[in-house]
């Protein structure tokens, strides 16, 4: 072509070569981009002092409230996301502190890019390392955006990511705390199954073993033997405590041991699943994937107990499980259900959902539950909303953008 020809164009055509390389140098694949980040601390107060293994062993205090970091998202072309993490006992208004600080490397990137931005927070503050409080407070954010692209695509998150099951077996904890008196313990437990919950978990770990032993004998002849019944020692037994603990507990037929040892203790979280009936589950206090991994490898659980909020958000979970899928375990993650029936629903084996009414006042919806399973509800996203309620328990807000 001679540039006599190439002279006679039309002043539209000669230009369009132009924008599209700036459009590509720009980005031109981008689909959106996020335009303004609301953070906010939420301090949830709870109706009873609860007290676990933690307390009575004389480390912790009756925890009284629950500290929620909640991100919310808008984009350009008016798609939001709403998502959260949060802290128990401390740790709460540090994760709001990170959080502001590296939020402003949100704006201008577009929403869909979830892996990227999270890497990217990761580097904004990259002095404080990849687990704890860094990861707690990119959870939050990581959680919003996947929030917001199964809004955008009209889907709950679970057939986004492309589900096993529309529904989750589910068990109940907060009925079962050291704090409440056996005959309570026993009234929770009927009214959970009533409720439509399928199993129960009892806290252990008090500091006269014989104690354990008698409540954990009522309540399984309450609930006889075909209820699955779990028990959690919050991580208060040593290693000799723990087998001989799990030697009796062999003969209840428990679904599972749940922390048995210190968080860390992979080599003796092994000896314990290597030598008892019973299943060890255990990683919720981990706060990070690398942290499971060792657990992994050392063979040093049977159950896996991911908590997305702790160890980074949705993006950091779904990496954990495929590990977790290679070792055939079966998942169980701790906490905030309202995340996590998506999560297990994906999760190719079968798993369980752990039942916490605490989070009902934050939220405008609820989880349909029945016949012992936690369902999916055809809402896009994570399916809620923060509540009135929750608004009025804000104690601080950080807004970036515009």
């Amino acid at each position: 072509m001679s540039n006599n020809s190439l002279a006679s164009r039309p002043t539209s055509a000669l230009a369009a070569p132009d924008a599209a390389i700036k459009a590509l140098a720009a980005g031109a694949a981008t689909l959106d981009r996020i335009e303004s980040v609301k953070l906010s601390s939420i301090t949830l107060p709870l109706k009873n002092p609860i007290s676990d293994a933690k307390v009575l062993t004389g480390r912790q205090k009756p925890m009284t409230e629950v500290a929620f970091l909640f991100a919310e998202i808008r984009t350009e072309q008016g798609h939001e996301g709403i998502g959260f993490s949060y802290s128990k006992r401390a740790g709460g208004p540090a994760q709001f502190a990170h959080a502001k600080e590296i939020a402003p490397v949100l704006i201008g990137e577009d929403p869909n890019d979830i892996a990227k931005i999270w890497t990217k927070l990761v580097w904004a503050g990259a002095s404080v390392g990849r687990s704890g409080v860094a990861t707690q407070a990119i959870a939050a954010v990581d959680i919003a955006l996947w929030d917001l692209k199964a809004k955008r695509a009209g889907l709950p998150i679970a057939k986004l990511l492309g589900s096993h099951r529309d529904s989750v077996q589910t068990y109940n904890t907060s009925g079962g705390f050291l704090h409440t008196p056996i005959e309570q313990v026993l009234e929770n437990a009927s009214a959970s199954l009533a409720s439509g919950i399928g199993g129960i978990k009892i806290k252990v770990g008090q500091p006269d073993w014989k104690q354990d032993i008698a409540r954990l004998e009522k309540v399984r002849e309450h609930l006889g033997d075909e209820v699955p019944l779990m028990v959690d020692a919050n991580q208060q037994w040593d290693r000799p405590t723990a087998m001989r603990m799990g030697r009796i507990f062999d003969k209840f037929n428990l679904i599972w041991i749940e922390e048995p040892l210190d968080a860390y203790d992979a080599e003796g979280h092994a000896h314990l699943a290597r030598s008892l009936d019973t299943s060890i589950a255990t990683g919720e206090m981990l706060a990070s994937v690398g942290e499971h991994v060792r657990l992994i490898e050392a063979g040093a659980v049977d159950i896996i107990q991911p908590d997305a909020p702790r160890i980074g958000g949705i993006t950091q979970f779904l990496k954990l499980a495929t590990l977790a899928e290679q070792k055939h375990l079966q998942l169980a993650p701790h906490f905030a259900m309202e995340i996590h029936l998506h999560l297990a629903a994906v999760y190719p084996y079968e798993p369980w959902v752990e039942h916490f009414d605490w989070l009902d006042p934050l939220f405008n919806e609820h989880l349909e539950i029945r016949d012992g399973r936690m369902h999916l509800s055809d809402r896009p996203g994570l399916g809620f909303t923060l509540s009135d309620q929750a608004r009025a328990w804000t104690v601080g807000t950080a807004e970036f953008g515009k």
